[in-house]
C-alpha cells in the first residue's frame, strides 16, 4: 500500500486538510502592531510555571520541548534556565564530527559528503539546545549557503561557518561580523575571496557583492530606522557608499599555508592578505573615510567598527532575532526594549548577544499568556523547527551514528527547507514578507504552498511511523496511552503544541484516532503514529504562539 497520506486508509486526507488550513488561519502569526506593550520582565525568583507555559517557553528558546527540559524550567525559572544553557560547554563541533567520521578523505574533496549529517546531529542531539536555536537563527540572518560554495571541501566550508556562528551565539555581534568577514565560507559565497583592486587598464572594479549585502542584510538595512524598528523614508546608503566600502574587501584570499588544498584545514583558517591585490587608496563610505596607506587589516577593522556604530544595527538585528525566536510582528516597544539592550547590555557594551537573547525571551511580550488569544502575535514554525520539535520530544537516535537524514530541501517530498541550504543570501524567506491577501508580515509563509504543505505532511508521516534510515524516535512514553486516546492526544498536544490545540482540533484528532483498530502492539503503534501526524499537521502546532 502507498505510504503517502493519500494512500493511508486509517488517515484519509485529514493531515493534509489540517495542514492546509494553516494557509487560512496562520494570520495568528502576527499583526502589524504585535502583542502587548506592557513592558519587560526579568524574574529574580522562581515563579510558578505550568506545564504548558514551560512547553511554550521552550518552543521559543530551544530546538524542541522535552519533559526533562520542561521540568528544569519549572524548577529553576525562565531566567536561570537561560543562564544554565548559556553556561553549558559547547559540544563536539561540526568540523570535528566530520574529521572523526573520516570525511577528510581525499575522495571527498569535491563533494558535500557528511555535512547534512553533521548539521542535523547538532540540531537534534546537542544538549545546549538554546545555543543551537540561536545558531540556527543567526544562520538565517548572516546567510551563507552550501549551494553557493564552489571550491574544494564544501562540507568543511559549511561546517566551519556554522561553527563560527555557534561560537558567537552568546558572544558579541561585532566579533561575529569580524569572523564571518574573514571566513573562507563568506568570502566564497559572496565572491570577494580573491577580490582585486581596480585596474585602470582593463576597467575592472572591485567586486561589490559583500559590501552590499553586509549593509543591506547583515547590519543596517535599506532605510534608516527608529529605535523601535520602524523605518523612515531616508535610505541608509548609496551606490557610492557600496563602491567605497568594496575597496576594503580587496586582497583577501584563502590561507593556503601549506601551499595545497589537498586537506580541508585551510577552510577553517581566516583569510589572509595578498598584497598586490589590495586597494591601498582612500576609502569613503557612510560618512567615514579610511585614509590612503592604511593597511588592509586596519582598514577592515575600521570599516566594521564604522558599520557597527550605525544606529540601525541594534533595531535591525534585534527585530530579526525576535522574529526567528518569538513573533513575526513584534510590537514597536518590544523591538525598542531589545534594541536598547543591544546598544547597552547594562555595562556599556554594545552587541552582547547573550544579553539580547535573554531580553527577547524574558520580555513581557514573549511571556504574556494573553497573547495566546491574540491574532497579532506568534509566528509560523518553519519546517526545520517542526522536524526538530518531533525529534527532540521523542529522543530520536541513529544506532549507526550516521544521521543520514540528508538534504530536506525538496518541498514535494521532504520538508521544503534544510539547514544551511538557503536558496539565496536573502534566506529561505524575507523578514518583511507579507503573503498576498494576508496583510501582515509572515516570513515563513514565503515557502508555503500547496506542494510544500502536502510534502511536509507526507514526509512527517513517514518519519514518524518508519523513521528516516536508522534515525528513529522512541515512543515508549506514548504507547501505554494508545488505548486512552484523550490522554494520548493531550500528552502530544502538551509537548509539541504547548497545549494550544483548539477544542475543535482536539475533538477531530481524538475522533480519528479512536476510529482506528486497537488490541495489538502494531495497532497501538498505528494510533500513536496517527495522533502525532495529525498534531504536527494542525494549524495550532504550525503556528507557534
Amino acid at each position: 500500500m502507498d505510504d503517502t497520506i493519500e494512500g493511508k486508509e486509517s488517515l484519509p486526507t485529514l493531515p493534509v486538510a489540517l495542514a492546509a488550513a494553516t494557509l487560512l488561519t496562520a494570520c495568528g502569526g502576527g499583526g502589524s502592531e504585535g502583542g502587548s506593550d506592557s513592558g519587560s520582565t526579568s524574574p529574580s525568583v522562581v515563579e510558578s510555571i505550568a506545564n504548558a507555559q514551560a512547553a511554550r517557553f521552550l518552543a521559543q528558546a530551544s530546538m524542541g520541548a522535552t519533559h526533562e527540559q520542561m521540568t528544569r524550567v519549572q524548577t529553576v525559572g525562565y531566567s536561570k534556565w537561560l543562564d544554565e544553557q548559556m553556561a553549558m560547554p559547547a559540544t563536539q563541533s561540526r568540523w570535528d564530527w566530520l574529521m572523526a567520521k573520516g570525511f577528510n578523505a581525499i575522495d571527498n574533496k569535491n563533494n558535500q559528503a557528511g555535512i547534512d549529517a553533521a548539521l542535523w546531529f547538532k540540531l537534534l542531539k546537542s544538549p545546549d539546545t538554546l545555543r543551537q536555536r540561536v545558531t540556527l537563527a543567526l544562520s538565517e540572518i548572516v546567510v551563507a549557503s552550501l549551494d553557493g560554495f564552489t571550491g574544494a571541501w564544501r562540507a568543511f566550508t559549511g561546517a566551519a561557518y556554522m561553527d563560527i556562528l555557534e561560537a558567537n551565539a552568546f558572544g558579541n555581534y561585532r566579533t561575529l561580523l569580524q569572523q564571518i568577514t574573514l571566513s573562507t565560507a563568506m568570502g566564497e559565497y559572496l565572491t570577494y575571496r580573491g577580490n582585486a583592486k581596480a585596474n585602470p587598464k582593463t576597467g575592472s572594479m572591485p567586486d561589490e557583492n559583500y559590501a552590499r549585502e553586509l549593509l543591506q542584510l547583515f547590519t543596517i538595512g535599506l532605510l534608516k530606522l527608529n529605535t523601535n524598528g520602524t523605518p523612515s523614508e531616508q535610505e541608509t546608503y548609496t551606490q557610492a557608499d557600496i563602491s567605497g566600502l568594496a575597496r576594503v574587501f580587496t586582497g583577501w584570499d584563502s590561507d593556503l599555508a601549506g601551499g595545497t588544498n589537498d586537506t580541508p584545514d585551510y577552510r577553517k583558517r581566516p583569510m589572509v592578505q595578498v598584497g598586490n591585490k589590495y586597494e591601498p587608496g582612500e576609502k569613503t563610505f557612510l560618512g567615514t573615510t579610511i585614509a590612503s596607506g592604511v593597511d588592509a587589516a586596519t582598514a577592515l577593522n575600521q570599516a566594521l567598527d564604522a558599520i557597527f556604530a550605525h544606529p540601525n544595527v541594534a533595531p535591525f538585528v534585534s527585530k530579526q532575532l525576535i522574529q526567528r525566536l518569538v513573533t513575526s510582528n513584534p510590537a514597536k516597544d518590544y523591538v525598542a526594549r531589545v534594541a536598547a539592550v543591544f546598544n547597552n547590555n547594562g555595562s556599556g557594551v554594545k552587541g552582547d548577544l547573550k544579553a539580547v537573547v535573554k531580553a527577547i525571551l524574558l520580555d513581557q511580550e514573549a511571556r504574556n499568556a494573553s497573547n495566546l488569544s491574540s491574532t497579532t502575535f506568534g509566528k509560523v514554525r518553519e519546517p526545520v523547527l517542526r522536524f526538530t520539535a518531533w525529534a527532540r520530544a521523542y529522543n530520536v537516535t541513529s544506532p549507526s551514528d550516521a544521521w543520514a537524514i540528508g538534504n530536506t530541501s525538496e518541498p514535494a517530498s521532504r520538508l521544503g527547507q534544510s539547514p544551511l541550504r538557503s536558496p539565496s543570501v536573502f534566506n529561505f524567506f524575507r523578514p518583511g514578507y507579507v503573503p498576498p491577501a494576508l496583510g501582515v508580515v509572515a516570513p515563513e509563509f514565503q515557502i508555503v504552498n500547496e506542494t510544500s504543505v502536502v510534502g511536509y505532511a507526507n514526509y512527517m508521516q513517514t518519519a514518524i511511523s518508519k523513521g528516516i534510515g536508522d534515525v528513529k524516535a522512541d515512543y515508549s512514553t506514548l504507547l501505554p496511552l494508545a488505548d486512552n486516546v484523550p490522554g494520548l492526544v493531550d500528552e502530544i498536544n502538551l509537548v509539541l503544541a504547548a497545549g494550544q490545540l483548539s477544542a475543535d482540533t482536539v475533538t477531530l484528532i481524538r475522533t480519528a484516532v479512536t476510529s482506528m483498530a486497537t488490541g495489538t502492539d502494531a495497532a497501538r503503534a498505528n494510533r500513536v503514529y496517527a495522533a502525532l501526524t495529525l498534531v504536527m499537521a494542525s494549524p495550532e502546532f504550525i503556528v507557534q504562539k
